[in-house]
């Protein structure tokens, strides 16, 4: 497991805006993933893809989130599910295996390697989630 330097494609994205504490940072991910399955079908966005979350830092007064699923096509948002997209250019990618209590430190770890290589950030981050407690870190550079 090690970083690298990755280009990301613009992906188009169903999600639900939360901007959250961080001890509350589960709750909100277990009640925006219950109202994305509850909508998702209603929306015509085409399949469902990965889920993921979408964050910014530094966190101010919470952590804004978009927490959310890829999808095939743009959509009219309702019930709280609207469209937005993860963005296109050049990232630092860590690949995490194992539980998700394990994402902060995958995170130390990105963050600190883009720092010794003297990487800047934008403060534009995401995780997309695999099979089992994966997940795919990205953040994106200037």
């Amino acid at each position: 497991m090690s970083c690298s330097i990755v280009t990301t494609e613009r992906q188009l994205t169903a999600v639900v805006r939360a901007k959250v504490p961080f001890a509350e940072i589960p709750d909100a991910q277990r009640s925006a993933r219950a109202k994305l399955a509850a909508t998702l079908k209603a929306l015509d966005a085409g399949a469902a893809g990965a889920t993921f979350t979408r964050f910014r830092t530094p966190p101010v007064d919470g952590l804004d989130m978009e927490i959310g699923c890829l999808v095939a096509r743009s959509f009219e948002g309702q019930a709280g599910v609207v469209p937005s997209e993860l963005p296109a250019g050049r990232a630092a990618h860590f690949s995490m295996k194992g539980s998700f209590e394990g994402l902060p430190g995958a995170w130390q770890t990105l963050f600190a390697w883009g720092v010794q290589q003297k990487l800047t950030f934008t403060g534009i981050n995401w995780e997309i989630y695999g099979d089992g407690q994966d997940a795919e870190l990205y953040a994106l550079l200037a």
